[in-house]
């Protein structure tokens, strides 16, 4: 049953005046971010290489050692912790932009859950802040829920970062490890997956709402199998953190991209945004503007271990209506143009 929009108050930005020591927290903690998301990798593997050919080479060793000894776990439970959850960082995080998390409707814990978080913009801000952080209160707004924030199950064999991202709850979106979490025989597992998936970030810039969702079924597939009402969730602001460059469909450099993609999973996304110095300078910070993540109501589905095309097809569509009227109810409220509509691609 839907209940009354209910914001946050630790989502509600600080005022204007806010002291220079405050605003440098915040850009300390978006850097943090941008610095994981963007180069713990190959920091991590120059630094394993370098090691190599030094008198600590057996710590390289053993760690990749382990990676390969541990492989399975991501799929089978992961190694998640409490505490990385609350800290203060993630909260001069949600500042920097604000961040805040809507509710529109109860989702009781005796259920499971897979939430289609859109849109997928660079790096999918408002998903990580709201569901793998305490920063907006997620416990609290929506008790007795575990939210697993599914990625790219390749960023799980990666050194160190996989551990990282392991550790604040994400988990690999196939379906072996989704299987796995609503297989559970504790209700209210809450699955998060960014349905337009890495392609959808080709479609990013300020002001547009352009979704890869018609052809991307497997998380409806997900849910029949195992019962779990499907949840619609959009992030207004998530697309204006960066500005960007959009080619054109069938233009050589979206081939490129395209291509690119099919070989290493993820397409090149040219992006920028401002500078860690100067928000009038040009850099990889993302822009300082409001993300409102607005979680919508269940669709109830039934469950059935090998639904049809058909059983698929319809609740794909009703999930798509769900989702294009949470869009329209609530894009004005968060500065979006009345006459602004969704694109489905």
């Amino acid at each position: 049953m839907a209940t009354k929009m209910d914001v946050s108050p630790a989502a509600v930005p600080p005022g204007p005046g806010k002291t220079l020591q405050k605003q440098w927290l915040e850009v300390v903690g978006i850097s943090h971010y941008v610095f994981a998301f963007l180069f713990l990798v190959p920091f991590a593997m120059v630094l394993l290489l370098f090691l190599l050919f030094t008198r600590l080479w057996p710590l390289s060793v053993l760690y990749l050692l382990w990676i390969y000894l541990d492989r399975h776990t991501p799929s089978q439970g992961g190694r998640r912790f409490v505490w990385p959850r609350t800290w203060a960082i993630w909260k001069h995080q949600r500042d920097y932009f604000p961040i805040k998390l809507v509710k529109t409707a109860e989702l009781p814990p005796s259920q499971n859950y897979v939430l289609g978080s859109h849109p997928h913009g660079v790096m999918c801000t408002g998903a990580f802040c709201n569901f793998t952080t305490e920063c907006n209160d997620f416990s609290q707004r929506f008790p007795g829920l575990q939210p697993w924030l599914a990625t790219l199950a390749g960023l799980f064999y990666l050194p160190v970062f996989r551990d990282y991202i392991m550790a604040g709850g994400l988990r690999p979106v196939s379906r072996r490890s989704l299987d796995f979490v609503l297989s559970q025989p504790q209700r209210g597992q809450a699955v998060v997956i960014v349905i337009g998936g890495a392609q959808e970030s080709l479609y990013t810039a300020p002001g547009w709402h352009c979704l890869a969702l018609k052809k991307h079924k497997g998380f409806v597939r997900l849910a029949l199998r195992h019962g779990a009402s499907l949840v619609p969730v959009y992030s207004f602001g998530e697309n204006d953190t960066f500005k960007g460059m959009n080619f054109s469909e069938g233009s050589w450099q979206y081939l490129c991209q395209v291509i690119f993609k099919k070989i290493v999973g993820f397409p090149p996304c040219i992006f920028w945004g401002r500078g860690l110095f100067s928000s009038n300078s040009w850099g990889l910070l993302p822009l300082p503007v409001p993300i409102t993540t607005v979680v919508g109501g269940p669709i109830p589905v039934p469950q059935c271990s090998s639904p049809s095309q058909e059983q698929v097809d319809h609740y794909h569509r009703l999930y798509m209506d769900a989702l294009e009227r949470l869009f329209e109810e609530h894009k004005e409220s968060c500065g979006v143009p009345a006459s602004t509509r969704l694109t489905f691609l």
